[in-house]
């Protein structure tokens, strides 16, 4: 993103980039997907008790997504390094997970491979923020909250195949039989 004079665009420049494209990806996933409590095989299936409520979910998501997508600018914008090339590389792995889990637990009805899926996430997203830390450091701090909620998310795609056993389409043993 160097621009002709060989200066590196402003990483607000990016974010007006990464932030929409981020938000409206991981939107129009979760709308094909048809996540959430709507969804005819999820809404009835016994819920954790620590759920939060699902107008939160989309909150959440929004914010987090912006907040990946400043990020990512801020790395993407940072003088070439390994840091820099590592974080870009975890950051998008860790993004097609991301973007993969709502389509196998919403759509497909598979909560252990979900459950799979999001604790890679958690891996990755764990070494990203590493990364973008060396970077820039206020990106990896930007990425500490989305961490956080992918712990929750854990917890709650955990028991929730705890709490229904059968109800996963694909088992694999892992949480309810």
């Amino acid at each position: 993103m160097a621009t002709q004079a060989g200066k590196r665009r402003p990483w607000w420049k990016v974010a007006l980039v990464a932030v929409p494209a981020i938000v409206v990806g991981g939107s129009l996933i979760g709308y094909l997907s048809n996540s959430g409590f709507a969804n005819h095989w999820y809404g009835p299936l016994a819920k954790p008790s620590f759920q939060p409520p699902s107008w939160a979910f989309g909150v959440v998501w929004t914010t987090l997504y912006a907040l990946m997508g400043v990020a990512l600018a801020l790395v993407w914008t940072s003088p070439p390094s390994k840091p820099r090339s590592r974080g870009l590389t975890l950051f998008f792995a860790q993004l097609a997970l991301n973007f993969l889990w709502s389509p196998v637990f919403f759509g497909a009805g598979m909560i252990d491979g979900a459950l799979l899926i999001i604790l890679a996430m958690n891996v990755l997203v764990t070494a990203t923020i590493i990364a973008f830390w060396r970077a820039r450091p206020l990106a990896g701090l930007l990425l500490l909250p989305y961490l956080a909620w992918l712990c929750l998310a854990t917890a709650l795609n955990h028991e929730t195949g705890r709490l229904n056993p059968g109800a996963d389409r694909a088992p694999l043993g892992l949480t309810g039989a």
